[in-house]
């Protein structure tokens, strides 16, 4: 059993939070382990009599909103939450009812780990809930899970954190030895905000930390984009076209200098700014750097089609945000969900570069770099990219691997910014706007090299109209979704494959 003080609230509290008025019918039957040890007997009686629960854990069916979900909470007042065997026992029928019955599927542990009363039985019993996790997501089927203060241990390191969302409860100890054990073990005290909610999204390995009254809200939002039904294709939609240009200015490109200044204005919209514009529902997740990094990662409907997004939020110059070997992980992370899950992933660029520093070369930048670019060309759902202000260096590259890609007009991709590329090749940064236009990084050249299958025009500029030019750039996002939907799996990868080998070519 875990040390430390649990979640204010019960289980039955929480569940009475996040449901529908009398909408939890619960599942659960007495448990039939016999327990003839007299002392572990009576910790059992006593846990009975103090929470009114005959286990440490509550499972059911309810409703968020109107849409059904399965549900197993933890009870930390008995035993500390701990998973004995009838524990065990009692979540894996859950987890397997659940997949029977088509339902998505929200863990709520609150848990010091296994029950020490009964050893390596318990311990051995977090393969079985772990397999049964596994079959239900295997059936393509929502795994949520909101870590609550305490989550230790075992349940940790199997059930609690492999929800393909994870969710966690502000302040929360998440971890895998408590402190008291550790420093008993080890001799040293553990560093007090190693285990917390709030470091471990830092690092990406939490979703959001959010606070139980706004996670009914949260599990609204997520729900509605999971359950939504994408609109069907068009009986004219052909597959295998790319959409159709939005109409472009007819006197000519933009000069490519001129563009790489526009972009880095900062009111520019970003990342952000496009989903709050275009997205019929949104659930912004944490990434690492919280608010103020790089990366922006979320759940949306866009064009009436459930999608992931992983985007680089745009840098002004006063606030350099570089992409970080983290950030890089993170939209690993975020691809693999979106093939769980099986949805479109939407990438949007808009950097300025990847991290330049000792830290970042130690961090294993590039090697991320390599891997997203490997992860992003393996994916089996659909990628659609959004070019959509800078496009620097490999930080920008890692985000490119797709199906599609749409540009902004005054978007540019470049191996450097161009002050670097002047510092090359004539040593200084003066020669930066003739590079930059000798280069061929804007956006109607690039889509001459075969990278860019939409250019959206900005008049003149995205910054001098927002909201008119998001509707633009998300009109044609939808019509790119659209024509990748429409596409088999097997003629989308061979398509993908074919792309990718002509980048370059002048078409």
């Amino acid at each position: 059993m875990g040390t430390g003080s649990g979640t204010a609230l019960t289980a039955h509290q929480l569940i009475g939070l996040l449901v529908d008025p009398g909408g939890f019918r619960g599942w659960d039957e007495p448990p039939a382990v016999d327990r003839p040890d007299p002392g572990y007997r009576a910790s059992l009686d006593r846990a009975r009599e103090r929470t009114g629960l005959d286990e440490a854990v509550l499972t059911g069916v309810g409703s968020i909103d109107g849409r059904p979900v399965a549900l197993i909470a933890s009870e930390f007042g008995f035993l500390g939450g701990s998973i004995g065997v009838a524990t065990a026992e009692r979540i894996t029928r859950a987890v397997e009812r659940a997949t029977a019955e088509r339902l998505p599927l929200l863990a709520l542990p609150v848990s010091g780990g296994t029950r020490m009363q009964e050893g390596s039985a318990a311990f051995l019993c977090m393969l079985r809930i772990t397999a049964a996790v596994q079959a239900h997501r295997a059936a393509g089927l929502p795994y949520l899970t909101y870590l609550r203060n305490p989550t230790m241990g075992g349940v940790f390191a199997s059930w609690g954190t492999l929800g393909q969302l994870v969710l966690a409860e502000p302040g929360a100890r998440l971890g895998f030895l408590g402190p008291r054990v550790y420093e008993e073990l080890r001799g040293v005290e553990l560093p007090p905000d190693v285990q917390r909610a709030e470091t471990l999204a830092g690092q990406g390995l939490v979703d959001a930390v959010v606070p139980p009254q706004e996670l009914r809200e949260l599990l609204r939002r997520t729900l509605a984009v999971l359950a939504a039904a994408p609109p069907s294709p068009t009986p004219t939609t052909d597959p295998t076209a790319s959409p159709s240009p939005a109409p472009v200015r007819t006197h000519g490109h933009p000069d490519a200098w001129d563009s790489v200044l526009r972009t880095r204005r900062p009111d520019r919209p970003g990342t952000r700014e496009l989903l709050r514009h275009t997205a019929e529902e949104l659930v912004l997740l944490d990434a690492p750097g919280g608010r103020g990094g790089a990366l922006v990662r979320a759940l949306a409907l866009l064009g009436g089609r459930p999608v992931l997004v992983v985007g680089q939020q745009r840098q002004a110059p006063e606030h350099e945000r570089p992409f970080t070997a983290a950030d890089l992980r993170a939209v690993r992370r975020t691809a693999r969900l979106a093939e769980q899950l099986g949805l479109p992933l939407v990438t949007v660029v808009d950097t300025a570069g990847a991290e330049l520093s000792a830290q970042a070369e130690l961090d294993g930048i590039a090697v991320e770099i390599a891997h997203c670019l490997t992860t992003l060309l393996a994916l089996r759902t659909p990628v659609l990219a959004v070019l959509l202000g800078q496009g620097s260096g490999g930080g920008a590259l890692a985000l490119l691997p797709a199906d599609r890609v749409i540009a902004a007009e005054h978007a540019w991709l470049a191996p450097l910014p161009p002050e670097g590329a002047s510092a090359i090749v004539h040593r200084d940064g003066a020669h930066a706007a003739e590079l930059a236009r000798a280069q061929g990084i804007g956006a109607h050249r690039l889509a001459e090299v075969g990278l860019v299958d939409d250019v959206v025009p900005e008049l003149p500029d995205a910054a001098e109209e927002p909201a008119a030019f998001c509707a633009r750039l998300g009109q044609a996002v939808g019509a790119a979704l659209g024509a990748l939907s429409a596409t088999t799996e097997t003629d989308r990868l061979a398509a993908r494959a074919v792309r990718h080998r002509r980048l370059g070519d002048l078409r």
